[in-house]
């Protein structure tokens, strides 16, 4: 073929292919370019259906006047009312009578009136006023439903129920989409038997949950809840609230920087802070962490725990690493609580202070008990045993029994010299708060200075052994001892052997001793070999 022949070929060739390829990539280009044209989104309002339709010149020139079984449809939603103004120009209408809106299958308005704005997507319904969605319906007389952000309105009162909730304000907005409704201005919450008073108020319909964020009173039975910041689930009765909010039922109170709270099993729990106080009984319990059960009547309390008993002149504070109130026969005439504190035990007033490593206090008989190395302290006395009975009377001590090892010290105007009596057990009794009588039984030994009426020394030291001892005292001073056959030596203080200025067992335990309400706190233990060895089987509470 020539050089000619060759280009001619070629040419025709090329013509071939631009005649097929052409067209189907040209088709493909314009199909893309259509795709990706934006499809123009609707926004005009359709009559659907009236039984009549007409216009009235002289009484509304700008609208088509619809009676008989209206409906419209605008994005999504349908409309039926009993008559209706359409401003097809404006893209708006008026609905008269049993206005009905419905937008899916979850949501629908119904009003008396209505007036809809189709290029903003607003409904104003007046007049009985009912937004449904799903299980939640509001209640008003004005309301105003924007499409466009699922926002709900009204502002002349309104009421919504949720499930066994009722809520009631003068102002608020409901969002159809996220479930949240906001309440404004006298504000009431109602579910089952317990009433929230508020002005401000969150409800996530979601969850059926309140959040409180604001000054808000709450009341369920007999108790009593303030708040200014929580959240309460009305769902399953349980409020989490912060804020050093307040739980009141029959004078106790209950505060703490978070409190939960279940109404149906009663039970509150408060965290950090925690000031649990019985005006009733005039004690109070504080720590960081507490817990109350309204039901049984079991409170808890470690972590810092301190009980204060504030029925006497003077307040008696007591610590331990935990505080447990058991209640019995509660809700009846034959109630009665026990006391159980544990695990280092300090206690401090002005005129006694105690240790031990626990002990329980039972309502019922009214009686404390020490357990393990119990020792209590008087002014200048200090009584110590392997287990110590405190019994009261009115919240006075009325007497008190020291079991095993008893041993009670006084020390002689701070000095080196001690009245002792050790014994099996030991009495005390007490009329107004103080002592007017105490007993020594069973292998009694005693040491006892005798003081010069003239001029207050000691005239010697007084070493007797018997099997009771029996002193009578008066305003805090020995008026008379009593005891039956007696074996005893009288030393003048220059001669006293010093082996006789103490009994067996003898150990002054000042270095214990609590000095201050604070000083509670800090744990000081018995020297090495001072410690009671328990002469019986140990019998000391469950912790």
């Amino acid at each position: 073929m020539t050089k000619k022949g060759y280009l001619s070929f070629a040419v025709l060739l090329f013509g071939m292919l631009v005649y097929y390829a052409g067209p189907s990539a040209y088709a493909a280009k314009r199909k893309a370019r259509r795709a990706a044209k934006p499809k123009t989104e609707d926004k005009r309002v359709y009559l659907v259906h009236a039984d009549v339709l007409h216009y009235d010149q002289y009484k509304n020139p700008d609208a088509q006047i619809l009676n008989g079984k209206v409906q419209f449809r605008h994005s999504g939603a349908t409309l039926h009312c009993d008559s209706a103004y359409f401003y097809e120009a404006s893209n708006s209408f008026e609905a008269f009578g049993h206005v009905k809106m419905y937008q899916g299958d979850t949501l629908s308005l119904f009003s008396d009136y209505a007036y809809y704005d189709g290029n903003d997507e607003l409904a104003m319904a007046r007049y009985n006023v009912q937004l449904k969605n799903r299980t939640t319906t509001l209640y008003t007389d004005s309301l105003n439903f924007d499409r466009i952000y699922d926002n709900a309105y009204f502002f002349e009162g309104g009421k919504m129920v949720d499930g066994k909730t009722t809520l009631v304000s003068d102002w608020g907005e409901y969002n159809t989409k996220s479930k949240l409704a906001v309440f404004n201005f006298n504000v009431k919450m109602r579910n089952k038997d317990m009433f929230l008073t508020t002005d401000t108020l969150y409800y996530d319909t979601r969850t059926s949950t309140a959040e409180i964020v604001g000054p808000t009173d709450i009341t369920s039975g007999k108790s009593h809840i303030y708040s200014e910041r929580g959240f309460y689930d009305t769902k399953n009765d349980r409020s989490r609230l912060l804020d050093r909010s307040v739980l009141t039922n029959q004078g106790k109170m209950l505060v703490g920087d978070s409190v939960i709270h279940d109404e149906k099993t009663g039970i509150s729990k408060a965290f950090y802070n925690v000031i649990y106080t019985d005006t009733i009984n005039k004690n109070k319990l504080t720590g960081n962490f507490g817990e109350y059960n309204d039901v049984t009547g079991y409170a808890m309390c470690t972590d810092s725990a301190v009980v204060m008993d504030f029925s006497q002149r003077d307040t008696l504070y007591m610590h331990a690493d935990t505080f447990k109130i058991f209640t019995f026969n509660i809700n009846t005439d034959s109630v009665y609580r026990k006391i159980h504190a544990y695990n280092k035990v300090r206690a401090y007033r002005i005129d006694v202070q105690a240790v031990c490593d626990s002990l329980v206090y039972n309502s019922l008989d009214s009686c404390m008990t020490m357990y393990q190395d119990p020792i209590v302290w008087n002014n200048s006395q200090q009584l110590v045993g392997e287990l110590i009975q405190v019994f009261m009377k009115d919240s006075v001590v009325d007497h008190a029994h020291v079991i095993n090892q008893a041993f009670s010290i006084e020390q002689l105007r701070d000095t080196a010299y001690y009245n002792q009596v050790s014994s099996k057990e030991m009495f005390a009794f007490f009329e107004n708060g103080n002592i007017h009588e105490a007993q020594a039984k069973d292998n009694v030994y005693i040491i006892y200075y005798p003081v010069d009426n003239a001029d207050s020394s000691l005239i010697g030291l007084n070493y007797t052994e018997t099997t009771e001892l029996r002193m009578f005292m008066e305003d805090r001073k020995m008026q008379k001892i009593w005891m039956p056959k007696a074996e005893g030596t009288l030393y003048p203080m220059s001669q006293i052997p010093p082996e006789k200025k103490h009994l067996p067992g003898f150990a002054w335990f000042d270095y214990i001793r609590p000095l201050s309400k604070q000083d509670i706190f800090v744990w000081r233990g018995k020297k090495e070999g001072t410690a009671l060895k328990p002469t019986r089987p140990k019998n000391y509470p469950k912790k």
